[in-house]
């Protein structure tokens, strides 16, 4: 089912032209600062992998891959990706990289199952990211230093889109307002309001904001949102000796008048983080899959990573309404045109 929300007197500030040149100086430029931030060397990513290995990602565990058979291996099948955590951590072993360095990639992805709307399409791109790390970065204050560098990056690239577009005012926070909070404290701070709802307020009273522990039980004794049990640490103490090592970044936005997700990153399950994320979702057969396999048996590094949107990146720093003025993908003949009624042409 689509979703769709047509902002009252949008119009585009850019012409289809200006928006192609943006998008390619957005890319370019934050990539850029994301690699220098962090220290991260890019890298070739798949656009699938062998079905069966557990190496493709479940997101919230009800996605279907988009799968098919290949001819040259007998009964194998491959599945496009949902995204690459799981890959990225088997690519720092083979690289043999050392803590405190990583890689980020291009990764393009197709999810059949999303609700098409402003902010969600069947073609995901985003830039996919890990890192190294030792094992007493695992706790939440490294995790909320490398949020934070992420964060500056973004605001760097918003004034460089100023300078090319000036019609385009910065209003992101400075990186020192960014605000950290957890899932518990938010569900107790807005009680009556369902998770995305609080999302909402939170971000627009502070407009830049980092929920952690995303796919922990809260007190209440449901989630926030969901996240597969086998790439996000979202058990072990953090903020406030609360679960979860994880979260979404999210960005107030004053064309469609909501919070909107640009990233979810987290540092990764160790084995103790693994088997106890598994047994409380019931998946411990997982546990005879390739990956984690190679995780149990201590040849994988520790790792902190995450994947941060384009297109969406893209259409905040641009003011556009719509996911579909950034990308081409297959959109609704009804939204099509609801969109053109609203002046708002997509690819």
């Amino acid at each position: 089912m689509s979703y769709l929300i047509l902002p009252k007197g949008y119009k585009p500030l850019l012409d289809m032209r200006e928006t192609e040149l943006g998008i390619k100086q957005i890319k370019e430029f934050f990539q850029l600062n994301l690699s220098s931030e962090l220290r991260l060397r890019r890298v070739t990513a798949p656009l699938f992998v062998l079905k069966g290995m557990g190496i493709n990602d479940d997101l919230n565990g009800v996605e279907r891959a988009v799968t098919f058979p290949i001819k040259d291996l007998g009964d194998a099948k491959a599945e496009v990706v949902h995204s690459l955590a799981k890959w990225k951590r088997l690519t720092l072993a083979e690289y043999h990289i050392e803590p405190g360095y990583g890689i980020y990639t291009d990764m393009n992805a197709i999810r059949a199952d999303e609700e098409l709307g402003n902010l969600h399409s069947l073609y995901v791109d985003q830039w996919d990211w890990e890192r190294v790390i030792r094992a007493e970065d695992r706790n939440v204050e490294f995790l909320k230093s490398i949020v934070t560098r992420i964060y500056a990056a973004m605001v760097r690239t918003e004034y460089m889109v100023y300078e090319m577009y000036p019609q385009i005012r910065p209003c992101l926070p400075c990186t020192s307002e960014l605000h950290f909070i957890h899932a518990e404290e938010l569900r107790q701070l807005y009680p009556d309001l369902t998770p995305k709802e609080r999302e909402h307020a939170i971000t627009k009273r502070y407009r830049a904001v980092f929920i952690i522990g995303i796919g922990c039980k809260l007190s209440d004794g449901k989630k926030h949102d969901g996240r597969a049990p086998d790439y996000d640490d979202y058990t072990t103490p953090g903020l406030n000796n609360l679960p979860g090592l994880n979260g979404d970044l999210l960005l107030w936005d004053d064309i469609l008048e909501r919070s909107i997700e640009l990233s979810s990153m987290g540092i990764r399950v160790d084995k103790t983080a693994l088997l106890r994320q598994l047994k409380e979702e019931g998946e411990e057969k997982r546990l005879d899959l390739y990956f984690h396999q190679r995780l149990m048996n201590d040849t994988l590094p520790l790792t902190i990573g995450g994947g941060i949107g384009q297109s969406r990146l893209c259409m905040y720093y641009l003011r556009k309404a719509h996911i579909g003025e950034i990308q081409a993908s297959i959109w609704p003949e009804e939204m099509r045109n609801q969109c053109e009624a609203h002046d708002i042409h997509l690819i």
